[in-house]
């Protein structure tokens, strides 16, 4: 029996890929809602597939994600976020032949066909990353980089260690809420985790370097 991670913490994803393996026959499936969670699952279970909404978890960027497929090298590894750059693709994907790559927005066929595929070990990559990686990479112009007030302020307690859960709670808003405003910090800044973006926005003076430290 194939035993397969669920490693995403938004309860509506989580519980849609469980409804959709649990037509897919001989599977066994466990979730970790964080990454130490994550570490002790792989532990037992070294040959897991792992969907693994990288977005939401605590990888400091691409050589992190990839430390953990040195350390757990028969792990199939499903990244499945709703927005990755084109480079961290690249660099992710060209590094290991057990990296696949589903997109949220994926229609119900696409997400059962990569799930069959990673399933029978073959990697898998969606149309939308697909077409990304067909397209050359760009850089963000620093110059034109604007996060609104908002964005600001949730950056900076991100960077203060708040979970998502946690910001919406001090902002009276809902969760929603606050991780669309993540997505769209970490797509302005063409980064794909809190210690890219805090670092871009320490560089491009969005953040005053001397209040924090990663």
């Amino acid at each position: 029996m194939k035993q397969i991670i669920i490693a995403d913490n938004q309860d509506i994803t989580r519980a849609g890929l469980l409804h959709v393996l649990s037509r897919m026959g001989e599977v066994s499936c466990q979730v970790a809602a964080g990454k130490s969670e994550l570490m002790y699952r792989l532990k037992a279970c070294p040959e897991a597939v792992v969907i693994l909404d990288y977005t939401l978890f605590d990888f400091s960027g691409a050589a992190d994600l990839l430390v953990l497929g040195q350390r757990y090298p028969l792990a199939h590894l499903v990244l499945w976020s709703e927005e990755l750059s084109v480079g961290f693709i690249r660099s992710v994907v060209s590094a290991s032949g057990l990296v696949s790559v589903l997109m949220k927005d994926a229609k119900l066929p696409e997400i059962e066909q990569c799930l069959d595929y990673v399933l029978h070990g073959r990697r898998f990559l969606c149309q939308h990353a697909a077409g990304l990686l067909l397209t050359p990479a760009e850089t963000p112009d620093r110059e034109t980089v604007k996060l609104t007030k908002t964005e600001t302020e949730i950056l900076k307690e991100i960077a203060l260690g708040m979970t998502t859960r946690e910001i919406a709670e001090k902002r009276f808003s809902s969760f929603h809420t606050v991780n669309t405003h993540r997505k769209n910090i970490f797509r302005k800044l063409g980064v794909n985790s809190v210690h890219e973006a805090m670092r871009y926005a320490m560089r491009s003076g969005l953040v005053d370097a001397a209040d924090y430290c990663i």
